[in-house]
């Protein structure tokens, strides 16, 4: 099967949907399907592990490049730059199945055509990563990507689900009638971080205990109870009432902190922005825990990498797949809400029982490996020839 593989970023960006992408691409190839990757994030061609890779990155200055400055009409200009390559590679070696992500629909435009079936893979909708728009034109811009992303999932011939909570959510967002073919796979993580996770050893229990959170200060990511949380219990600490300990933050530049911050958590707290792929290793590495207080996950791709390294997650309850995939092994507290006080009670324990860390690490270890590539390629090509004969 001929598989056209859409993605905004492809690795080595260190972006989620490219590494999701790339476990996507590389484990149909190793399931024999033929698979080309159009990218947003580059230019030129190029091929890696088994995988034909096109950028096309909207030149500067160029008329789609200029189009996309545009509120609300700008997300039509990277569908179209999709639609264009796909076209013409479709042209000169037909296709037989088209893949996108939901978010922010660069798929839209090809969707619905017979000789070229869609299916789309929801991540997280872009309505839940937005915060409130303060201006009109904020709120417009939001509603056509809304829009956009709708009319591609629904003009799609298969539906492909993280899990099953995520489906349901998917379902209601876009108001979808399950006439397509659909299926929940879930997604694996790289051999090479799997295998690296494994193996790597736990910190030393010598102060300060190693917190980590690798995601952006997003609502959504319960940046905002992480912040509340890690100053809540900086001043019990500056109190003597719990062991020293330092809050890694990966994804997050220093600019994105609240300018009242206080001085406790300040100390505490390193953000370090973006750090390419050998660094969040080291940083895993050298955690004693992981903070993850998602609101809502399409999937939780952290969850999983911390579980490979043996970590305990500090997860919320009120996430569907913190409660899958950390509640239900015993991975690691649930706080009950995305609430400083909350997150503060879930980890306060953790931060002050060395011997209740390694009880979650044993566990995370127990549960880590769950999705692999084989199946992840196996079951997306079944729900391809299901989307292509429909």
């Amino acid at each position: 099967m001929r598989v056209a593989l859409l993605t905004w970023d492809y690795p080595p960006a260190p972006s989620g949907l490219s590494i999701a992408a790339r476990e996507i691409a590389e484990s149909l190839a190793e399931a024999g399907a033929d698979v080309t990757v159009f990218t947003l994030d580059r230019t030129g061609q190029s091929r890696a592990g088994g995988v034909a890779v096109e950028g096309l990155a909207l030149p500067p200055g160029g008329g789609l490049a200029r189009l996309r400055l545009w509120g609300s009409l700008g997300h039509l200009a990277a569908p179209a730059a999709f639609r264009r390559a796909v076209l013409a590679a479709h042209a000169r070696a037909p296709f037989d199945i088209v893949e996108a992500t939901n978010w922010y629909a660069p798929a839209v435009l090809l969707a619905g055509r017979r000789d070229l079936p869609l299916v789309t893979r929801s991540s997280t909708p872009a309505a839940f990563t937005r915060g409130a728009e303060p201006n009109l034109r904020d709120r417009l811009d939001g509603l056509a990507a809304d829009a956009l992303e709708r009319r591609q999932a629904r003009g799609s011939a298969g539906l492909i689900a993280n899990t099953e909570a995520h489906g349901a959510v998917i379902d209601r967002a876009y108001r979808l009638t399950g006439r397509q073919p659909s299926a929940v796979i879930g997604l694996s993580l790289p051999p090479n971080i799997f295998g690296s996770a494994r193996s790597a050893t736990y910190p030393d229990e010598d102060a300060p205990v190693r917190l980590l959170f690798v995601g952006r200060a997003e609502l959504r990511k319960g940046f905002d109870a992480l912040i509340t949380a890690t100053a809540i219990l900086a001043e019990e600490q500056a109190r003597g009432a719990l062991p020293p300990f330092r809050l890694d933050l990966v994804g997050v530049p220093p600019a994105d902190l609240p300018p009242d911050l206080s001085e406790a958590a300040r100390r505490r707290i390193h953000a370090r922005g973006r750090i390419d792929a050998a660094a969040l290793a080291q940083a895993y590495t050298q955690a004693h825990a992981v903070l993850a207080p998602s609101r809502y996950e399409s999937f939780g791709l952290v969850y999983q990498e911390a579980l490979a390294y043996g970590r305990p997650v500090v997860a919320c309850a009120e996430d569907a797949s913190a409660r899958a995939f950390v509640g239900a092994p015993g991975a690691g507290p649930l706080a009950d809400a995305a609430t400083g006080t909350a997150l503060a009670d879930a980890l306060r324990p953790l931060l002050a029982d060395p011997g209740l860390r390694h009880a979650y690490r044993a566990r995370a270890l127990a549960a880590a490996g769950r999705f692999d590539r084989a199946s992840l390629g196996r079951e997306t090509l079944a729900l391809y020839e299901a989307a292509w004969k429909r």
